[in-house]
């Protein structure tokens, strides 16, 4: 297995953890780099809040200072914005690595031409990855993305091709998709398609990696380059480890019993508590993780409701102090975390669909802060 190439970095091993909003700040990405290597991406922040200088995006973009490799993932409607949104990150050191987000299938960002709808516009695409890479100077950018609208309107092929063409670094697929949204199977033939289709960089592999083991046959049967971890490593930081020691040819794989794994949650509240500078705010953000890290233990129900609406640190660490330390690894649990559920429909603007080579741009509102995916 070989290192994955961005331009001049070097990543070892292939693996890149997947913005996640709401997830992948500073903390959690410390907690997964601390397992094991790879590219850890913070969470996705729109180009005009960056350009506009918005202080909650300038505090997302803060990197712990053992991040070796800084890496920012980007969503833009608009080349302009983006061009100088990417500027801004070469030209102030912000970042060592840059990403763009076409992957997300949030109906109200679909619905003004964003996200998963926007490479079927295919000069649009193209003008937005020209701005990009035009302005990063030195930087890797990638592009991350979907394999269309629906099965009736699949592009990745396409904006496979254009981003060859446009000097992209390298390009991940979530093998599903807008109407999917998070459900089903992730096509992970699509993946090999677009690997044959774009030989020149190298190519990722997105959706349904669960486990190490996941890993190691998306990249056997779809000849990709790497794979990008999302949803598998939720209250799983430890899947990172896995994920090292899979690509270099060990069967080890982490199994923490349960006093482990409450060590973890305890260090995670910790970690979110020193990044936010507010107790509360920490604890309450470290709820939604709680579901995450307890699945497939036996945990009574009474307990795990007191431990998902802690207030403080005293109160989450009086609960986790109540967990059967010696309770082994559960097996069977490496399954779906997150959302599961897909779409009946992608919403899209009025006449989205009629011309796939139309250079409008769509309008500011496409720019939310849930525009990741």
């Amino acid at each position: 297995m070989e290192s994955l190439k961005l331009g001049s970095l070097e990543i070892w091993p292939p693996v890149v953890l997947a913005p996640m909003a709401g997830i992948t700040n500073a903390p959690f990405r410390t907690l997964c780099r601390e397992q094991g290597g790879g590219l850890f991406v913070c969470e996705m922040i729109t180009t005009r809040a960056l350009v506009e200088r918005n202080a909650k995006t300038l505090k997302m973009i803060r990197f712990a200072p053992q991040e070796r490799l800084r890496s920012i993932q980007l969503y833009g409607v608009d080349p302009v914005t983006v061009g100088r949104a990417v500027r801004m990150v070469a030209g102030e050191g912000l970042a060592d690595h840059i990403d763009l987000n076409f992957g997300c299938p949030v109906p109200k960002v679909t619905r003004r031409g964003g996200g998963s709808a926007l490479p079927y516009k295919r000069n649009l695409l193209r003008a937005i990855l020209r701005e990009a890479v035009r302005n990063a100077g030195t930087l890797p950018v990638t592009m991350k993305m979907r394999k269309g609208i629906d099965d009736d309107h699949l592009t990745y092929l396409d904006a496979g091709r254009i981003a060859v063409e446009e000097g992209i670094s390298a390009v991940a697929l979530h093998g599903r998709t807008a109407i999917q949204h998070y459900g089903g199977t992730a096509d992970w033939e699509a993946i090999a398609r677009l690997k044959e289709a774009v030989t020149e960089i190298p190519v990722l592999g997105n959706g349904d990696i669960w486990s190490a083991g996941d890993a190691l046959r998306m990249m056997e049967s779809t000849g990709c380059d790497g794979v990008v971890v999302g949803r598998g490593c939720l209250g799983r930081p430890w899947l990172f480890r896995d994920l090292a020691a899979a690509c270099e040819g060990s069967g080890e794989r982490a199994r923490p019993a349960l006093g482990e794994v409450a060590a973890t949650m305890d260090r995670h509240a910790t970690l979110l508590t020193e990044a936010f500078g507010s107790e509360q705010h920490a604890v309450a953000d470290f709820r939604k993780h709680v579901g995450w890290y307890l699945k497939g233990f036996t945990v009574g129900a009474d307990l795990r409701r007191r431990l998902a609406t802690s207030n403080s640190l005293a109160e989450l660490r009086a609960g986790l102090a109540e967990l059967d330390a010696a309770q082994p690894w559960p097996e069977g649990v490496d399954a779906p975390r997150g959302k599961t559920h897909a779409r009946d429909r992608v919403h899209l603007p009025a006449g989205w669909l009629d011309d796939p080579y139309d250079l409008a741009v769509p309008c500011a509102d496409a720019e939310l802060d849930t525009s990741g995916g």
